[in-house]
C-alpha cells in the first residue's frame, strides 16, 4: 500500500516512490479501491491498466477493488 500525508500530495513524491518500487522491488500490478479516483488516476498516469475488477475487498466488504497491471 501506498499513502501519502495530504500535505506532501503534487510534489511528485509518490510517483518517485513508485519508481523506486517498480526499478528496484519490480512492482508490475496494483490494487486499488475503484472509490479512490484519486489513486486511479495516479497509477493510471503511471502506466498502469485496469485488468480485472472484484465486488468486495479482501475482508468481504463492499469496496470495489480494481487490480492495475504496468502496461
Amino acid at each position: 500500500m501506498l499513502f501519502l500525508h495530504p500535505g506532501f500530495r503534487g510534489k511528485g513524491l509518490g510517483k518517485l516512490l513508485m519508481q523506486y518500487a517498480i526499478a528496484e522491488h519490480q512492482v508490475k500490478k496494483v490494487e486499488v479501491n475503484e472509490q479512490n479516483h484519486q489513486a486511479l488516476g495516479f497509477y493510471q498516469h503511471l502506466g498502469f491498466k485496469v485488468v480485472a475488477r472484484r465486488d468486495t475487498d479482501y475482508s468481504g466488504r463492499p469496496y470495489p477493488i480494481l487490480t492495475m497491471v504496468l502496461d
